[in-house]
């Protein structure tokens, strides 16, 4: 496993640099000048160039690249233009804000759509089989943008002026205004409050498909033979399904962690500008919009560092669920 691991993370390195070169370039090659952003009225054609000059944007792009990446293969990712201050210091601010939020939403769509699918192979179908279905095709098919849309409606602006209920699940920021003066417990009740509705948002949809991969997964291993070796044993339902089904069942539903951190990240763009969520996702686009091309960069690049290190781990969980399967 360990030779294995070290295979895998220095191959990790050129697809790593390939990203970084594919995204610098489409940023830098998109219409648009940064300053432009920037100007006012009564600024000169010499304050615009020296301007450019300061956001390094005076020399050609194929300089840029080599500068940029040697910069970064050091640990520098540049000066934000419009934070004023190293991009490495937004990621510090924001980036952790958003890996809370796609840690709760992974964690609560793999545990639901585990538990949802287990419980539709079991009792394939019946009536719970079928009703389960069309709730999570339902959600499947719902963009998770609307659904923060609905979220928001209902539990904020019908909540309060409609049926006159008290707002339990707030539908903006992370934390209250008066959070400062609040005790440790009612802190930790409040950030909890903030996160259910972006949380929910995004665990929905990954929580249906979780959840059809595992009713299929789950049909096909109690169907073999050393299930039904298990049950003429005399052994209960429970632990026939949940000690010697289940763990093979889960083998193909580790694959679906690699393939759903980049639909994860993608979502917290939408998600986290939707609920003011000060997140990685949200800078992101707050920085599309005004030409800040380091922000970008570095946030795209982060993103994408993190779907290798998610492929790599889904590998590693494979040998851990399956001691049959060896990388050696």
């Amino acid at each position: 496993m360990t030779k294995y691991l070290v295979r895998r993370l220095l191959g990790a390195i050129p697809l790593i640099l390939g990203i970084a070169t594919i995204v610098f370039f489409a940023v830098n090659l998109a219409p648009g000048d940064p300053t432009l952003y920037y100007i006012s009225p009564g600024m000169t054609q010499e304050v615009v160039e020296q301007m450019r000059v300061n956001f390094g944007l005076d020399e050609p792009v194929h300089i840029r690249y080599v500068k940029w990446l040697g910069a970064m293969l050091t640990g520098d990712f540049g000066y934000s233009f419009s934070h004023s201050r190293p991009v490495l210091d937004v990621l510090a601010d924001f980036l952790p804000n958003t890996l809370i939020l796609s840690a709760c939403a992974l964690t609560v769509a793999f545990l639901f759509g585990i538990v949802l699918g287990t419980l539709q192979a079991i009792r394939q179908y019946s009536f719970r089989d079928s009703a389960l279905s069309v709730v999570l095709l339902f959600f499947y098919s719902m963009p998770s943008f609307w659904l923060a849309l609905m979220l928001i409606l209902t539990f904020s602006l019908f909540a309060r002026n409609v049926w006159e209920w008290p707002i339990w699940f707030p539908a903006s920021g992370m934390m209250s205004t008066d959070y400062e003066f609040l005790s440790f417990g009612a802190k930790v009740r409040d950030r909890l409050a903030h996160l259910v509705l972006p949380t929910t948002s995004l665990a929905c949809v990954l929580t249906a498909g979780i959840a059809r991969y595992m009713r299929g997964s789950m049909l096909e291993v109690i169907r073999q033979d050393y299930v039904r070796t298990a049950r003429a044993k005399g052994l209960s339902e429970r632990v026939v399904v949940f000690k010697h089904a289940l763990r093979n069942a889960l083998l193909p539903i580790i694959t679906l962690l690699g393939l759903f951190i980049p639909v994860l990240f993608s979502g917290t763009i939408f998600i986290e500008t939707i609920f003011a969520w000060p997140g990685m996702g949200r800078t992101i686009y707050e920085a599309i919009l005004t030409r800040d091309y380091p922000v970008v960069m570095a946030g795209s690049f982060f993103f994408a560092t993190m779907v290798v290190v998610a492929n790599l781990l889904a590998d590693v969980l494979y040998a851990w669920v399956d001691p049959r399967i060896r990388y050696e």
